[in-house]
């Protein structure tokens, strides 16, 4: 099974977190930020990855070393649940509706970290949860899982239905992506390297 547990403790926050790449989109998530916990649970039931996220964040501050060192780990994650990515299928991409927002995703699982980030989010706050902090998360995971990421907005007008349609989208390309295909031989690269 393509599993990966990741801890990660600093003086700002400590994170256990487990994923399953081949679950069936079982979530258990506290982060201490319920719409960050929402947006979460999206990613692990539509890209049917089982998902066990426990933070303890110095939210009084705010969320962003929260949200953004949850998104490190994730990112760790992801790539220690790839392994060799032998028949993985590395490319991924969906357009997803939610209303009256759309958003396309698209991942490459490259080995190189590159965020293209287009979201314009009206509301600067949903709970208690800092909206501009939605990128400093995708940056944080492209980073360390060490993949292309690009999350791009085609319409919306509400903040809630633009970022969930963002995190759901990144879902399914990442369910694609991380796919496997029995017609690949070891990675799917020219070079022979991934």
């Amino acid at each position: 099974m393509r599993t990966a547990t990741v801890k990660r403790k600093t003086r700002e926050t400590d994170i256990e977190l487990t994923i399953n790449l081949d679950g069936s989109g079982i979530a258990k998530i506290d982060t201490g930020i319920g719409f960050f916990d929402h947006m979460l649970e999206g990613f692990a039931r539509h890209g049917l990855f089982d998902l066990d996220v426990k933070v303890k964040g110095d939210l009084n501050v705010d969320g962003h070393h929260t949200v953004e060192d949850t998104g490190i780990v994730l990112g760790e994650a992801l790539l220690e649940a790839v392994g060799d990515k032998a028949g993985m299928k590395r490319f991924g991409n969906f357009i997803l509706p939610m209303d009256d927002a759309l958003v396309l995703c698209a991942v490459d699982f490259c080995g190189r970290p590159y965020l293209g980030f287009d979201l314009t989010i009206p509301a600067e706050q949903l709970g208690n949860f800092e909206t501009e902090l939605v990128r400093e998360f995708f940056l944080a995971v492209s980073a360390s899982a060490k993949m292309n990421l690009h999350v791009r907005q085609l319409a919306g007008e509400n903040s809630h239905h633009i970022i969930e349609a963002a995190f759901k989208a990144f879902a399914k390309a990442m369910d694609q992506a991380t796919g496997i295909d029995e017609r690949i031989s070891g990675v799917l690269s020219t070079k022979g390297t991934l």
